[in-house]
């Protein structure tokens, strides 16, 4: 009995300081935010990452009567935006506007300072959008069976480019050969300008590409489109096949959404979520992801978490298989 008691009188102050401390949270949860949001973007300023960041960002800033600043951190294929985004203190005053890249890494950089998923609390995928398989006008093919039956009888040395090692075109070409038995090779470039470049000039055979800078080229005749990497057909594309419907399970699907440290606390990613999803229903927003050749999503935090896992896991079976790497 004495030393129950004496357990009790030593952990008591531990259990005061506890009770303050979790006393001191919840108005912090309800007042939240009360200070300015920095959004962590994994991209230079200008480009379709930095323009969506700025999109939510600005939309936020209202609701939240409190300024959401975009904080461009484009290095490393988005590990450093990563890196401080996981190391912040889980409060709701530093987010990620991750993309597929975050799911990548985990496969392509066994030295990642971080789980792309454990680390991180996440609230919403944001929006979705495959890839447009193009050839070059002059290449034997009209639809996505001929290009299927030319580049698995193709004699002689076939190539296909994209915007760099590790990238969502690179995966989708190794994805794309490792489900035919095609042989080609691969010609990473420098960004997605480059090899669309290349591509026009006649320089290699294929590119799974970007669909809003593919769009602008198969629209003006100099790029040929065949097919895209969704699931399934698009809406705004109902004549485009998905590559799919000639080779069940093939799927190449890039994301945007929001993610915060690990241990964000439920109300405040309630909160976040709500206003999110609020945003994305908003028909000027809806109207301008749909016009990048996106979709838009807005899944609960769960189905967000469950997402990016299945993303992880896909991408590490298929780069341990293909050998792909990094730049």
């Amino acid at each position: 009995m004495k030393n129950r008691l004496s357990v009790a009188r030593a952990l008591g102050p531990v259990v005061v300081l506890l009770g303050l401390v979790v006393a001191a949270s919840a108005p912090a949860q309800q007042d939240y935010p009360s200070r300015p949001i920095r959004l962590i973007t994994p991209a230079a300023q200008g480009g379709t990452t930095d323009l969506l960041a700025r999109v939510f960002g600005a939309r936020l800033s209202d609701a939240f009567k409190q300024q959401v600043l975009v904080d461009n951190r484009a290095s490393a294929s988005g590990v450093i935006a990563g890196e401080i985004t996981a190391n912040a203190p889980p409060d709701g005053y530093t987010l990620l506007l991750a993309y597929h890249q975050h799911t990548v890494n985990a496969a392509l950089n066994p030295k990642l300072p971080y789980h792309p998923v454990n680390s991180f609390t996440p609230i919403t995928q944001l929006t979705s959008a495959g890839l447009m398989l193009v050839v070059n006008p002059s290449a034997p093919v009209k639809n996505l069976e001929e290009f299927i039956n030319w580049t698995r009888n193709f004699k002689g040395a076939l190539n296909y480019g994209s915007a760099g090692n590790g990238s969502g075109g690179h995966l989708a070409g190794e994805l794309y050969k490792q489900m035919t038995g095609v042989k080609a090779e691969h010609i990473p470039y420098k960004g997605s300008g480059p090899a669309m470049m290349d591509l026009v000039a006649g320089q290699y055979h294929y590119n799974f590409a970007g669909l809003q800078g593919a769009q602008t080229l198969v629209r003006s005749g100099k790029l040929r489109a065949l097919a895209i990497t969704t699931p399934r057909r698009m809406a705004a594309l109902p004549d485009l096949p998905a590559v799919a419907e000639a080779l069940p399970g093939f799927e190449v699907v890039g994301w945007y959404g929001v993610i915060g440290p690990a241990n964000l606390p439920k109300p405040i990613v309630t909160r976040l979520h709500e206003e999110l999803i609020r945003i994305l229903n908003h028909p000027d927003v809806r109207e301008r992801i749909l016009a990048d050749g996106s979709e838009p999503v807005g899944s609960t935090p769960e189905e967000f978490r469950q997402f990016m896992l299945a993303d992880v896991a896909k991408w590490a079976k298929l780069v341990k298989e293909s050998g792909a790497k990094l730049d």
